[in-house]
């Protein structure tokens, strides 16, 4: 993606270049380069929109997409909220069977 973007700032500073080169009149030799390279420019931006578009999620408007983030946040959220009430459960039934374990082996040693 990165390399089609790089494609089209040089595609653009190309076309740029060209129109920009002669400011006298053009040789028809020059007027045919300017429109390959523009021509050749949105070709790339086509490809460019297509790509964007083809993206998940590319459909969306920008405030579509950050609602879709922010939704996404709260729900990362409060999973990491279930697995820490989770840990700290799990946590408290660990100690709660060590302690009666404990209680089970003093009770099987103490002699009767």
């Amino acid at each position: 993606m990165t390399s089609l973007y790089e494609f089209l700032i040089l595609k653009l500073a190309n076309v740029v270049e060209l129109a920009t080169q002669d400011q006298g009149t053009l040789t028809p030799q020059a007027k045919q380069t300017l429109v390959r390279s523009t021509k050749e420019f949105k070709d790339g931006l086509r490809e460019a929109q297509d790509y964007a578009t083809t993206l998940p999620g590319g459909e969306l408007s920008v405030q579509e997409q950050d609602e879709v983030i922010n939704m996404l946040e709260m729900l990362k959220e409060r999973k990491r909220k279930q697995l820490a009430d989770f840990s700290e459960r799990a946590s408290a039934i660990s100690s709660s069977q060590k302690d009666m374990k404990m209680e089970l082996d003093s009770t099987a040693s103490t002699p009767a």
